[in-house]
């Protein structure tokens, strides 16, 4: 595996960063998830828009531009052979000392790409569904850390995994402070009810999802009303279908919350076309490249 490291392509058992890194010292950085199918990276101006718009919200500077960092990520592709791949781009605030002014660092910011093939969930799940639960830990407040800057410090996140996993379940659930429906661990949450799709509104403590906005643009091409909307779990509980989606995730039904069965209690109608419809999209809203 090559993995691009701050300019140059390096053996992954090279690919290697300082103990002083303040992205390992203190998650001091960002970072995106992409994907590329069929070598056609997926919205990729896109999750490169979020990459910098993150970036400019922890006064972070990036040391590529916006023409630069696509390729990159493609020539990262490219070295790697792949034509179906997941990619993660990290840029953390470079190396400094140990305490937590980012004016100590020495401006040389880190940028890693690493490609690979990802799974994030079993395959049976997205033809049977999931059970989630949700967690005593809440989602980040925005006054805090908003969960639009997609951080290196995903702890609030992992914290949640794992009470689900000790829980017996792989996905968790996330209220906000106010006991509203944010989103789950790494993937935003939609439900089915009466026909129409609903999804929270990113102030309620959702991540802005590449997935998710085109999951809406899908629903408005299929004639299918959807709305961002402030949900309770009563309103999860309730629906005829739910789902989840994300860049790694992509779309996988829910059904069952909180023991809750959600409709029949398999994916519906609604979820399957939507899955279908995504598939297509994948295919042809990116960038191409040749191996």
């Amino acid at each position: 595996m090559k993995v691009y490291l701050s300019g140059k392509l390096v053996e992954k058992k090279d690919a290697k960063v300082s103990v002083f890194d303040h992205g390992l010292l203190y998650g001091d950085g960002v970072f995106e998830g992409i994907r590329s199918y069929s070598c056609l990276v997926f919205k990729l101006k896109e999750h490169i828009d979020r990459l910098f718009e993150s970036a400019q919200s922890i006064c972070l500077n990036i040391p590529l531009n916006r023409k630069e960092f696509p390729d990159a990520i493609i020539n990262t592709l490219k070295a790697n052979r792949l034509k179906d791949a997941y990619i993660r781009v990290v840029v953390s605030r470079g190396e400094g000392d140990l305490g937590l002014d980012p004016r100590k660092c020495k401006g040389n910011e880190t940028v890693i790409i690493i490609t690979d093939k990802i799974s994030l969930y079993p395959k049976e799940l997205y033809e049977k569904g999931m059970s989630i639960i949700t967690v005593p830990t809440i989602r980040n407040i925005p006054e805090a850390l908003n969960p639009r800057i997609k951080s290196l410090n995903y702890l609030n996140n992992i914290l949640a995994k794992i009470e689900a996993i000790n829980s017996g379940y792989q996905e968790a659930l996330m209220l906000n402070h106010l006991g509203y429906v944010a989103e789950c661990t790494g993937d935003n949450i939609f439900v089915v009810k009466e026909g129409k799709i609903y999804t929270p509104p990113h102030y309620m403590g959702a991540l802005k999802g590449i997935t998710r906005d085109e999951v809406l643009k899908i629903a408005k091409h299929l004639k299918v009303p959807a709305y961002e909307k402030i949900l309770t779990r009563h309103e999860l509980y309730t629906g005829s279908e739910c789902f989840l989606t994300g860049t790694a995730a992509e779309i996988v039904p829910v059904v069952e919350i909180d023991g809750r069965k959600i409709g029949a209690g398999k994916p519906g109608g609604v979820t399957k076309t939507i899955m279908k419809e995504f598939r297509k999209v994948t295919g042809k809203d990116g960038v191409k490249y040749k191996i």
